[in-house]
Formats: structure tokens, C-alpha cells, sequence
């Protein structure tokens, strides 16, 4: 079976179409054979008989009979007739049996050894086969007979004899001409049995059947194992592939339908016409909302179809929050590892230089700002993900030799539910990081953090020591892509207005009156309808 994957598509189509039209030819030459050998037994047993009778009522026959003079006055009429139907041999022969004409003239006078003697003794026509001097011959023979007034008689017997080899001979001439065309017909055969195996390696991309069968199993496997949703159509927009996730997400159990019946208003196959790839296209479905990914597919420059995946929303969602909070955590490690090991190199020499008083100033000092830092994040602010950033703002902001103070009247309770970790981390995270980046260049390096959970708002504010943002920039600060700070910049204050306003919120900015900028957000505790 290994060896049988191997052979090429070509060959296998060659071999089987050679196969074919060789069995086609060789059971249409042995039924012409047969037919052929049939009809020419019986054409040969009519022409013998018709040539036998007529001979027998030759009065040229009757007259050499009566003359006894067959050699000389019957001899050529009968060669001449032997020539004309093509037979073996002309016997003539007496009552007695004995032969007055014969092809070979030793025969002349002896005793013909045939016994079939039908045309003697009943003076009737007949036909048979018999073992000549050449081989195996048809003979019809014929009565002579001679009427004396008012009764007849016969008097001898003509003989047709054919040799059956030549009847073959005939027969074998026919054939091969058929073995000719034969041949033609098989080259024709080959070559569009070759054309027609290109024709399908074409189809097939050049792929073999074990190729191609191998290729659909690994799809499948691969299909059943992703968890995004797959779906193909073809140019029609009809679908043509849909792995189980799909099914599952998009409640779609077979193939066939057209794509817009499941995906209604999606502009999904404009793929189709246009041939341009489209990206986290959103389309809510069943309540729901999915990012669709549609790729068209080429072949030979000419759109075929479209591959599109998809999955919920929601999952990447979950998935972003959970990558945000790793970060968050990470870079807090991080920072606060650095910070704490230069503390450490910084005890370590106060020890080794004996300044006992002053190692233990130091560590009362860090003791007293931790002290303080830790009641008001894990005392006062009890949501997890809001302790977690600050944390790792802290350790961001020794690093850079900031100071972050936490506003010692801040309070909050764990943030609502529709206040998800992207939204807090995108919120905090910018408003911070732009206020430690406003204040790297001044003297005082200093930024205040406060959250405060009073009535009916979640009411966030960061102040930084800058400079104070400009009256004519105020109006643009939260534009998509502006920035003072150079290229592909401006997008965090941007992402923080938007999803501020997605939950129904306000943020206002504004400079105090030391310089530095104010940040000002206010959420809603309850979700918008």
C-alpha cells in the first residue's frame, strides 16, 4: 500500500485508461473473429455450392462427360472458376467414386476417399469438413445429373473445396488492420488520459490524492483544536467550511447557507469585491459582540473566496485584563527589587562605615513612609486591582526618583463591576505616567495620587509639579495622535477620554496655582443603561 502511494495521479489515469481500451480492443477483435469466422464459414459453403451447381449444369461439363474428355475440354473452365471464387481444388468424380478432374493430375482415376455420400445416393446439395493434402478443408458438394426422357440420373458429383487456412488467412488480414486503428485509438486515449491528468493536478494544485487526503485530515485535527471560530466561503458568499467553534458560537450546524444569513448586516463579503483584508470588525450576534478577521482568498489574481476567524469579545476582554494585571504586578516587582537593592547597597556601606545612628534614622524613615503608604492603600482603598497599580507606581516612581504621595483622605470601596481592570489600569495608569513624565525635568519632582468613593461618583485626581499645560492646548490635549512629546505619541490621554465617556463620565483639567496640572475624572457607581 506504501508503494501504491507513490504512483503518480498521471500514471495511475495512464495505466487504467491503456487497461481499458486494451480489454475494449481485445474483446471487440475476438467477437469480429468469431463473427468474422462464422460468416465466412457460411459465405464459403454458399459459394461453394452455388459454384458446384452451377458447374454440375454446364453442358460443357455433360459434353466431356459424354466425350470423356474432361482433361482437355473441361480442365480450363474449371481452373478458370477455381481462380474466380478463390477455391482449393474442383473434384469431379463418377458414380463409382472415381475422380475424373483434380488439381493434382496423379489424382486422375483414383478412388475419391471422402464417404460422404449424400449427393450419390439421395442426389441432394451438401457441405462438410474434411482432411485434405494442405490441411483441413470445407467441401460443398453437388450432384450431376442426366436426364433420360422420363427419368433422371445421376452420374457424378462436383466438389467446391475451400482450405480452411486460407479462410483465416482472410480473416487474420482483417484483424490487423483493426490492431492498427487499435493502436491509433490507444495513443488517442493516452493522450487525453495525459491531458486530463494535468487538467487535475492543476485542480489540485499539483497535489497527489495521498497528498491531498493528508492535507484534509491535518486540516481537520487542526480546525477541531483551534478555539477561535473559523469560516470560509467561496465567491458566491456561500459557506463552504465551518469549524466546530464556529458552530458552537455562531449556532450554525451545517455548511451551505449563505454567509449574510448568519452574519446579517456585517458587510462581511465585501471582502469579495474589494480583495482588501479587514481587521477587528466587530458584529454583534446573539447577544454578543465577536471581532471578526476576513481575508481573501487569491488565485491567480482573482478573488476566490474568504477565510474569516473570530472569537468573543468578551474572552479577549478577560484576556487583556488578566495580561494588564500580570504587567502591572511584574513591573511593580520590578521597580520596587531595584529600588529596594540600591537601599540595601546604601545599608551596607552606612554598616561598614560604623554609622550606626544613621543606618538606623534610614530604616526608621523607610519604615515610617511604608507604614504610611501600606495603611492607605490596603486600609482605606479596598479594591484589589487599585492596589495593585499603585503599588507598582510606587516602585516606578523611586525608580525614577519621583515622589509619589498618596493622598492620606483617600477612599474607596471595591470599584462596580462595570468598571472593568482595563478600564482602571488605561485611567490611572495614563494620568499617572503623564504626570511622572511632566515633572522629570523640574526641580521638584513630585505627583499626588488621590481616589475618593463619595456619593454617587468615583472621583480620581492626579496633580503633578510640572509646568502646567498651556490655555492653547487645552482644546487639543485629548486628541487622537497629539502629543508635545514627538511622534506616534498621544494616544493615552485619547484612550482614557474615550473609555471615561464609555462609562458615563467626565474628566476635567485645569493648573493650580503652583504651575502644575490638575487631572480631574469622575465616574458613575452605576452602569449606564
Amino acid at each position: 500500500m506504501r508503494n501504491l502511494k507513490k504512483v503518480t495521479l498521471q500514471t495511475k489515469i495512464l495505466v487504467l485508461i491503456s487497461a481499458l481500451i486494451l480489454l475494449i480492443i481485445s474483446l471487440l477483435a475476438g467477437i469480429f473473429a468469431y463473427i468474422q469466422a462464422v460468416d465466412a464459414r457460411n459465405q464459403v459453403e454458399q459459394l461453394g455450392l452455388q459454384a458446384a451447381r452451377s458447374i454440375s449444369l454446364m453442358p460443357e461439363l455433360r459434353q466431356a462427360i459424354d466425350e470423356n474428355n474432361l482433361e482437355g475440354m473441361f480442365r480450363p473452365i474449371a481452373e478458370q472458376v477455381k481462380d474466380q471464387i478463390r477455391a482449393g481444388d474442383i473434384m469431379i468424380e463418377n458414380r463409382d467414386k472415381i475422380l475424373y478432374s483434380h488439381t493434382h493430375p496423379g489424382k486422375i482415376g483414383e478412388n475419391n476417399h471422402d464417404h460422404n455420400d449424400h449427393a450419390l445416393i439421395f442426389g441432394g446439395s451438401s457441405t462438410f469438413e474434411t482432411q485434405g493434402e494442405e490441411g483441413p478443408a470445407i467441401v460443398a458438394k453437388v450432384p450431376i445429373t442426366a436426364d433420360y426422357g422420363t427419368y433422371s440420373q445421376v452420374i457424378g458429383t462436383v466438389s467446391v473445396e475451400f482450405l480452411e487456412k486460407e479462410i483465416y488467412k482472410n480473416i487474420f488480414n482483417r484483424i490487423q488492420k483493426i490492431v492498427l486503428v487499435s493502436m491509433g485509438v490507444l495513443i488517442l486515449g493516452l493522450l487525453g488520459g495525459t491531458m486530463l491528468a494535468r487538467s487535475i493536478r492543476n485542480d489540485t494544485l499539483g497535489l497527489e490524492p495521498h497528498e491531498i487526503s493528508s492535507l484534509y485530515l491535518e486540516r481537520n485535527a487542526i480546525l477541531s483544536s483551534i478555539k477561535e471560530g473559523i469560516i470560509a466561503f467561496d465567491d458566491q458568499g456561500m459557506i463552504t467550511l465551518i469549524n466546530p467553534s464556529a458552530r458552537m458560537m455562531l449556532s450554525v450546524e451545517e455548511t451551505g447557507k449563505q454567509v449574510d444569513e448568519i452574519l446579517p448586516h456585517s458587510n462581511v463579503t465585501d471582502v469579495l469585491k474589494t480583495g482588501k483584508t479587514k481587521h477587528h470588525l466587530e458584529i454583534p450576534l446573539n447577544g454578543k459582540t465577536f471581532l471578526f478577521n476576513v481575508i481573501p482568498i487569491f488565485h491567480q489574481g482573482i478573488v476566490k473566496g474568504a477565510v474569516s476567524s473570530f472569537r468573543d469579545k468578551t474572552e479577549l476582554k478577560m484576556l487583556m485584563d488578566t495580561i494588564s494585571e500580570v504587567r502591572e504586578y511584574s513591573e511593580g516587582l520590578r521597580a520596587q527589587t531595584h529600588e529596594y537593592s540600591n537601599k540595601l547597597y546604601l545599608l551596607s556601606g552606612l554598616i561598614q562605615l560604623e554609622k550606626y545612628q544613621e543606618a538606623f534614622q534610614f530604616i526608621q524613615k523607610e519604615f515610617a513612609i511604608h507604614q504610611h503608604q501600606n495603611r492607605i492603600i490596603f486600609n482605606q482603598i479596598h479594591d484589589a486591582n487599585v492596589q495593585a497599580i499603585l503599588l507598582g507606581k510606587l516602585g516606578k516612581a523611586s525608580e525614577k526618583k519621583i515622589q509619589l504621595d498618596i493622598d492620606s483622605e483617600s477612599y474607596v470601596d471595591p470599584l462596580p463591576a462595570h468598571i472593568e481592570v482595563t478600564d482602571v489600569i488605561t485611567i490611572i495608569g495614563n494620568l499617572i505616567d503623564n504626570a511622572f513624565e511632566a515633572v522629570m525635568e523640574q526641580t521638584e519632582k513630585k505627583v499626588t495620587f488621590s481616589i475618593m468613593g463619595l456619593g454617587s461618583d468615583i472621583i480620581i485626581e492626579v496633580t503633578d509639579s510640572g509646568k502646567g499645560i498651556p490655555e492653547e492646548r487645552m482644546e487639543t490635549l485629548f486628541t487622537l495622535g497629539y502629543s508635545s512629546k514627538g511622534k506616534n505619541r498621544g494616544y493615552g490621554l485619547f484612550n482614557v477620554k474615550c473609555i471615561v465617556e464609555s462609562l458615563g463620565g467626565t474628566i476635567e483639567v485645569s493648573n493650580d496655582q503652583h504651575g502644575g496640572a490638575i487631572f480631574t475624572v469622575y465616574l458613575p457607581k452605576s452602569a449606564l443603561e
